[in-house]
């Protein structure tokens, strides 16, 4: 018999489960709040076409061209 002392270490394992429900609330708020790496990759190639457009390092012809790419 026990004598009423209950599961011995039963909280360690609630103490556990709880961290662990909080670590994947928190993770799954940070994945909600950050847009996915490949559209930040993707605007920011454009952006650098139009500003090499801008200061003349490319024609336009050059950058109707890779714009183009960058689509496909």
């Amino acid at each position: 018999m026990m004598g009423g002392w209950g599961f011995g270490f039963g909280w360690l394992l609630q103490l556990l489960f709880f961290i662990v429900v909080i670590y994947l609330a928190v993770v799954l708020i940070k994945r909600l709040n950050v847009p996915p790496n490949f559209e930040k990759r993707e605007n920011r190639s454009e952006e650098i076409l139009k500003e090499r457009f801008a200061k003349g390092e490319i024609t336009e012809e050059e950058y109707k061209k890779m714009k183009e790419v960058l689509k496909n």
